[in-house]
């Protein structure tokens, strides 16, 4: 009797088998730039089949060329990869931010228009606006809690409706948890496509990791991750990824192939590791940040807490969209501190345990000061509309011991007066 293993039971030997590597029970780092053909006759085979110049054959072997076109590591972490998400195939990438403008280069063309969800990763946001735009693409973004008729408003009062190309969604936001619903913007992208040109829609799902959202079953073409962040999981790399249809993907590899920009095979090899134990840390984190963020909504010297877990029917359609699309709250929150910038870093400073650090999903819990820091670049009075205060702080709760965290964060938070006054006396 043959079984359907659950990722997770997959994720230990998925895509490898240990014959092909003298019997090692873990796939080695294949830590080579170019790999010997059988014969020429094999070599044209494999080239004819990496540049499209054919279809490989049924029970045709894709052969390794080049390590910049294919290498054992970064295939066997990509067939892992997919298994999560559902998806067909996936492209990685060695950073978060190569795999986004990747996707971005390869489905908009000069006079297309993109459609955004507010607010975004800072290093998104500069991209769309700084990088794209020079490139005669056109950026529109949109603001949380938008509705399907505003959206389509929106693009129609852009003059562009005929130009729509892609709608890029960073669901849940970064730094606020705003929520968009990822079936609504497929409709609108559907309204306004044709017969022979598909409106796009993509979505970082970084902030929910492969568990706990999966995009490409409410409409998503693509799904994007900062592979740094829960997958990798360990504060060690820089990656991305990039899934959705075996079509789709094809092309991303392509153009991945010319930009240069692939995992590296140790990159690809630790994050093989990160995946045998994603499902259990990203658990442990989900539980710690439940506890974490009831108790910093109770606190006197808190103001709003944005944790998806603190959604009731009274917020209406986030908690909807929350209850559609998510299965579980993750483990990130963001908090205001009572007061402004100096009561948020009197906060910062103040933490024993948990590091004043720029990003996030790793075993160790990290805070930051997005104003300032991540969402530094962002247009300030963007960055005020959409909830990036100077009072907000992001947490990204780890593995620790939850009484622990507690006891950090809220030492930190006692002294919060105590070291504003003594700044002010100063």
């Amino acid at each position: 009797m043959k079984r359907n293993f659950q990722p997770e039971t997959l994720m230990m030997s998925y895509g490898y088998r240990p014959e092909w590597s003298e019997g090692a029970v873990k796939c080695p780092i294949f830590q080579t730039s170019t790999f010997v053909f059988h014969s020429a006759e094999e070599g044209k085979a494999f080239f004819e089949v990496a540049y499209g110049l054919r279809e490989r054959g049924a029970k045709e072997k894709t052969g390794l060329i080049y390590s910049r076109l294919n290498n054992p590591d970064m295939e066997i972490l990509e067939e892992r990869l997919k298994l999560w998400d559902g998806a067909e195939a996936c492209a990685v990438f060695e950073s978060g931010m190569s795999a986004i403008s990747t996707a971005l280069f390869e489905f908009l063309q000069p006079g297309d228009l993109l459609l955004y969800s507010n607010p975004l990763y800072g290093g998104t946001s500069h991209f769309v606006h700084h990088v794209m735009t020079k490139f005669g693409i056109e950026v529109l973004g949109f603001r949380p809690g938008a509705s399907r008729d505003e959206l389509a408003q929106l693009i129609e009062r852009s003059g562009k409706k005929d130009r729509l190309g892609m709608i890029y969604l960073e669901t849940p936001a970064n730094p606020t948890n705003d929520l968009v619903d990822i079936a609504m913007c497929r409709s609108v992208a559907d309204q306004f496509g044709a017969a022979g040109r598909h409106v796009m829609v993509a979505v970082d799902n970084t902030y929910m990791g492969p568990l706990w959202q999966h995009p490409l079953q409410h409409g998503a073409d693509l799904v994007l991750y900062s592979a740094t962040k829960y997958i990798g999981g360990h504060s060690d790399v820089i990656a991305g990824a990039c899934l959705g249809s075996a079509e789709l993907i094809a092309r991303v590899k392509t153009l991945r192939t010319f930009l240069g920009n692939m995992i590296a095979p140790h990159t690809g090899w630790l994050l093989l590791r990160s995946l045998e134990t994603l499902k259990l840390r990203m658990e442990k984190q989900t539980e710690n940040a439940r506890i974490v963020a009831r108790r910093l909504a109770e606190h006197p010297k808190v103001g709003r807490v944005h944790y998806l877990g603190l959604l009731t029917p009274a917020d209406g359609e986030a908690y909807d969209i929350y209850r559609r699309q998510c299965t579980s709250p993750g483990a990130m929150v963001s908090f205001e501190v009572k007061g402004g910038e100096a009561e948020a870093f009197a906060f910062l400073n103040h933490l024993k345990l948990v590091k004043l650090a720029v990003s996030l999903g790793s075993n160790e819990s990290l805070a930051q000061h997005p104003a300032t820091m991540t969402h530094a670049g962002v247009d300030p009075a963007e960055k005020a509309a959409f909830g990036i205060t100077d009072a907000l702080v992001r947490l990204s709760v780890g593995v620790e011991n939850a009484e622990d965290l507690w006891w950090d964060l809220e030492q930190a938070l006692e002294k919060v007066a105590v070291a504003v006054e003594a700044v002010e006396l100063a």
